[in-house]
C-alpha cells in the first residue's frame, strides 16, 4: 500500500509539473488571451471590479483599515525587474467587498524564483496559498496565472481546476514594494491584493 501511495504521490507531481511548465508556454506573450475564457472576462472586468470594491471597502470598512489599505494602494509604478525582486518577501493578503467590506490579514512569507519555469511566486505560510508565474505583457506590471490552495493540501497549478485559477497582475510601487492584485477572486470577495513587503 505505502508504494501505490508512493507512486500515486508521483504521478501527481509529475502531472503538476507538467501542468506547471504548460503555463510557462504563455510568456511568449499569450496573456491573457492563452488563459480560460472565464479568467479572460475576470481581466476584462479588472478596472471595475477594482473600482467598486475600493469603494465599498472605503465606505464601510473601519477607519483604521481604511487608512492601511490607502497606505497599501499608495505609489506610482515602477518597471519590474525580475533579478531585483527573487527571494523571500513578507506578504500579506487584502480582501475587499464580498462578504466582508474589508479584511487585512497579517504577514505570511513568500517566495519569487527566476529559473527554468519562468518567474514565478509561492505563497510560503498561511491556511491559504497561492502560486504562479508572472509575464510580461509589455506594461510597467506584469500580468499573473496562478491557483489557490489549502495549506497542507497538494499545491494547485493554472488550469488544473477553474475553481482554483487566479489571474491578475503584479505592480511594483518601490524597492521593497509590490501589489499582485486579484479580480473576482472564487471564495469571499470581491477584489484581493497580496501586498509583498521587504
Amino acid at each position: 500500500m505505502p508504494r501505490t501511495r508512493t507512486i500515486m504521490r508521483a504521478t501527481a507531481m509529475a502531472i503538476g509539473l507538467w501542468l506547471g511548465l504548460a503555463t510557462t508556454a504563455m510568456a511568449d506573450g499569450r496573456f491573457p488571451t492563452g488563459l480560460d475564457p472565464a479568467d479572460q472576462r475576470r481581466l476584462q472586468a479588472f478596472d471595475d471590479a477594482r473600482a467598486k470594491a475600493i469603494a465599498e471597502a472605503r465606505a464601510k470598512g473601519s477607519s483604521e483599515d481604511v487608512a492601511e489599505l490607502d497606505r497599501v494602494l499608495a505609489g506610482d509604478p515602477v518597471p519590474v525587474v525580475p533579478a531585483e525582486i527573487e527571494g523571500i518577501w513578507r506578504c500579506r493578503t487584502i480582501k475587499l467587498g464580498g462578504m466582508l467590506p474589508l479584511v487585512i490579514y497579517s504577514d505570511f512569507r513568500c517566495r519569487i524564483t527566476d529559473d527554468s519555469a519562468g518567474l514565478g511566486l509561492t505563497k510560503l505560510s498561511g491556511s491559504q496559498r497561492t502560486g504562479g508565474l508572472f509575464y510580461d505583457i509589455g506594461e510597467t506590471r506584469l500580468g499573473y496565472a496562478g491557483a489557490g490552495w489549502i495549506g497542507g493540501d497538494e499545491r494547485a497549478y493554472y488550469g488544473r481546476d477553474g475553481a482554483d485559477n487566479q489571474v491578475g497582475y503584479l505592480v511594483r510601487v518601490g524597492p521593497d514594494r509590490m501589489r499582485l492584485e486579484l479580480p473576482l477572486p472564487h471564495l469571499e470577495s470581491d477584489f484581493d491584493i497580496l501586498e509583498l513587503r521587504r
